[in-house]
């Protein structure tokens, strides 16, 4: 058998420790152990972009972009790699074409290589303006299928999705199995009908929340698999990625050997073990992330949607109702469209769930969001919504209902936001934190001012700093 040495990316500075402990890693943190991972040969380390971008302003004080930078003069021989949420980029509304196209530009300038792009619902269309700018700075685009289950998505479904997003001009794509829901074989079977129908290279991100993470990785490399997404072992497992020691010893030896140096990778893991114990002792790393719930496979609910969840019906003293939400959330799913739950639909169903449940009665409150699902305003689901549904929550409002794709309605936004915040302006990048985050961007300049003038930044006039977790 011919050798075809199987690629690793790193997810260690992104995903990992969003999973694991909410995003809370402080560039200091990262920095001092880049010039090792920079030796060890990974495919790419995906270090930027998802919540990152959120919690670096809203928790750490911390410049996104100034992150970025530092990453970018550390990794000397390394791709970076970013997670993109399509139209969204990394918030949670629809943003106009020009600030996605000069979000991508800024990414890319600052040191991004490859940007994974994914869509809540599937919908091409909004990851459309995305692909084509990361084409024009020449950068590497990936498409991500976020990966689900339902009578929808049939092998058929995801070969012609596949081959759609080959069309776009992709570079590659990728298996975003978001939950844990893709089981070992169902793995290979769905990587070799990839490999099949497609000429692109094919990744697979998994998580390891449902137990099944390892296992679907072996089958999916010996379909055809070109590169996976692991995390070095402080910090894997849980409700994040398998280990990268892990896997890298499964392979050693057959025609997928990695040919990366454990010494190496032994050294990285001592390097992030004091900081997971560290979170540990301080319970921003609970132990109930770390285990298997099996909850993902009955119900599909990704762990993070699960502890949102939770957090929601402890609010409302109605813990008692966790069950009986678990079981309404695969009923919203399919009134909705049946779209797969990743943000930010995962936390529209989850949600909505909780408030059928409390109501005593289904779609009694409906949320502003579960109406813009309803109104097209997220993009087309790949199944019909509930006639019923629609009727209760929009009644003649379902006239407004749009087809077409959602960013189509949203006039240019960066001349305004530029005009907006132009007292805080100290970088060109600045207009696109706040153009995602305005009250956490403001907050975070007031911060950066004061550290400046010598103020104590601990007295700078901020308003939205202090959220949950």
């Amino acid at each position: 058998m011919e050798k075809r040495p199987l690629k690793i990316t790193e997810t260690v500075l992104r995903d990992a420790h969003q999973s694991l402990m909410a995003t809370r890693m402080t560039t200091e943190q990262m920095l001092p152990i880049i010039d090792q991972m920079d030796r060890v040969g990974y495919h790419a380390v995906e270090c930027w972009g998802g919540a990152t971008f959120d919690a670096s302003l809203r928790f750490l004080k911390e410049d996104p972009w100034e992150r970025l930078r530092k990453f970018r003069d550390g990794f000397k021989n390394t791709k970076l790699q970013m997670l993109f949420r399509g139209q969204n980029i990394l918030g949670y509304n629809h943003y106009a074409d020009d600030v996605v196209e000069y979000f991508v530009q800024k990414s890319i300038a600052n040191g991004i290589d490859i940007i994974r792009i994914f869509d809540c619902l599937n919908d091409l269309r909004n990851l459309k303006t995305a692909v084509e700018a990361c084409r024009r700075e020449k950068g590497h685009s990936q498409i991500a299928l976020s990966y689900t289950l339902g009578d929808a998505y049939t092998l058929d479904y995801w070969i012609d999705v596949a081959k759609r997003i080959e069309d776009m001009g992709a570079d590659s794509i990728c298996i975003k199995d978001m939950a844990g829901l893709l089981v070992p074989y169902e793995a290979g079977r769905l990587v070799g009908a990839l490999k099949e129908n497609v000429s692109l290279p094919i990744e697979l991100h998994t998580h390891y929340t449902s137990g099944v993470a390892s296992m679907s990785c072996l089958k999916a490399v010996e379909a055809g698999c070109d590169i996976i997404d692991t995390a070095i072992s402080p910090l894997a497992l849980g409700t994040s990625q398998p280990a990268t020691e892990v896997m890298v010893e499964t392979f050693r030896g057959t025609p997928y050997d990695t040919g990366l140096d454990q010494e190496l990778l032994a050294k990285i893991c001592e390097y992030f073990t004091p900081i997971r114990e560290e979170a540990l002792a301080s319970g921003l790393l609970s132990t109930r992330v770390l285990s298997v719930d099996i909850h993902t496979l009955r119900y599909q609910v990704p762990g993070g949607m699960l502890s949102n969840m939770v957090s929601q019906l402890k609010e409302q003293n109605a813990e008692d109702k966790f069950e009986e939400v678990l079981q309404e959330i695969p009923r919203v799913r399919r009134d909705l469209g049946e779209p797969p739950l990743v943000t930010p639909s995962s936390q529209i169903v989850g949600t909505q769930a909780v408030l059928n449940v409390l109501m005593g009665e289904r779609y009694k409150v409906a949320t502003k969001e579960t109406r813009g699902i309803l109104l097209g305003r997220y993009g087309q689901t790949v199944k019909p919504f509930d006639p019923e549904v629609v009727e209760k929550v929009l009644g003649p409002e379902q006239d407004q209902a749009i087809t077409c794709r959602p960013a189509d309605l949203i006039e240019p936004q960066l001349e305004k936001l530029e005009e907006e915040m132009k007292e805080w302006k100290q970088q060109d990048e600045d207009v696109l934190s706040y153009a995602l985050f305005p009250g956490q961007a403001v907050d975070f300049f007031k911060f950066r001012a004061a550290q400046q003038t010598g103020v104590d930044p601990e007295l700078a006039d901020t308003e939205h700093g202090a959220y949950p977790v």
